[in-house]
């Protein structure tokens, strides 16, 4: 991993300078590729549904890549979004198209009104709900039952994405997995969430979720119970979302115990497969010290990047910058390609060992 190990992270000059300044340009004055995706609606077990987006162009310049048919033990890479996000955002778009261009599948998986999901059932997805993402592991490796499969997750993604990988432990299917800009500790995250600037984001991520809301209002008339549906059809605040409407869905008390378990950081030790943890220091939204470096740290699967500026979902650097892809690109990619060497080093070496004990039961029964 060449970029991480050999050249310093230099942010751009200026958008770099201020956490927010970097995390709004990213947000609206990055280039959004183009891309053209094919989806496929899948409903769960409860009756919800959610989207996979498989990408079946990219930009014009790349059009003859594009059109390469990939190997049917190709690996496959999930893209998790962050809240409210899909593969409409810049961020998640970049990253498919290099994945694309190194030979993998790739799907973008668009959480329950996420990007235009269909909403077909009266709950949306939380922080804390990972079994829409397990269903959707068990759907990509079905399709794809020669390749490994691996996960990148952002932001809420991100903690969802750390949370299954503890819950599935050695059962894990994926092969391997990165988080990105992941809050971990959301009680933290609240916390900071409600000062100064922050309060700009929790608004806009607000109306995000009011909007997918009102669109569905319907599916949630007269259902009772704790829930207050006003609240969450006007809600100002992201925590006022999840008081009226998520954690009462998920079974919660309060917000708080909903943050308290929805956490990440405790899923960190249980985590059996490779997991990249890529961070900035100066993250507004997931917050330096929500990182659970002891626990990554003790986890040999674990490794961890934290960048001294960045902010969120930005990494405004490197030679594309400041208006085409992230930084973390780069990185992601040479972590992902390194782990899946080693899983064809390791078989290749399986191979052979299989190979040298056939020669040697042939050799000894010649010799009997």
């Amino acid at each position: 991993m060449p970029t991480v190990k050999r050249r310093k992270y230099r942010a751009f000059p200026v958008i770099g300078s201020n956490r927010h300044v970097e995390t709004v340009f990213a947000a609206f004055y990055r280039h959004r590729p183009k891309m053209r995706f094919r989806r496929e609606c899948l409903r769960m077990i409860d009756g919800g549904t959610v989207a996979l987006d498989w990408p079946v162009m990219g930009e014009d310049r790349d059009a003859a890549k594009w059109r390469e048919k990939l190997p049917s033990d190709a690996p496959v890479l999930i893209f998790l979004p962050g809240l409210t996000g899909g593969s409409h955002d810049s961020y998640v778009k970049y990253l498919v198209s290099r994945v694309r261009n190194i030979g993998w599948h790739t799907v973008v998986f668009n959480s329950r009104g996420c990007s235009d999901s269909p909403v077909t059932s009266p709950k949306f997805y939380s922080a804390s709900f990972t079994e829409d993402l397990r269903q959707v592991v068990r759907f990509v490796a079905y399709r794809f039952p020669e390749s490994r499969i691996y996960a990148v997750g952002w932001s809420l993604g991100a903690n969802i994405l750390v949370r299954y990988l503890g819950q599935e432990g050695e059962n894990c299917i994926l092969s391997g997995a990165v988080s990105l800009c992941n809050p971990f500790d959301l009680v933290v995250a609240d916390e900071d969430f409600r000062k100064g600037f922050n309060n700009i984001y929790d608004k806009s991520l607000a109306t995000s979720l009011r909007t997918i809301f009102r669109k569905h209002a319907a599916l949630f008339e007269e259902i009772g119970g704790e829930y207050n549906i006003p609240l969450a059809a006007n809600a100002k605040t992201v925590r006022q979302f999840d008081e009226g409407l998520t954690r009462v869905s998920f079974g919660y008390r309060s917000v708080d115990e909903y943050y308290a378990d929805a956490s990440s950081s405790k899923s960190i030790e249980h985590v059996k497969v490779p997991l990249f943890c890529i961070q900035a220091a100066n993250d507004p939204i997931a917050p330096n010290r929500a990182i659970p470096r002891a626990a990554i740290k003790e986890n040999r699967n674990c490794l961890l990047v934290v960048t001294p500026k960045g902010g969120h979902l930005g990494w405004v650097a490197g030679q594309n910058a400041p208006f085409g892809n992230p930084w973390t690109d780069t990185v992601v990619v040479e972590y992902l390609e390194a782990v899946e060497s080693l899983y064809r080093d390791r078989k290749s070496i399986q191979r052979e060992q299989v190979s040298r004990k056939e020669d040697d039961h042939v050799e000894i029964a010649c010799a009997t």
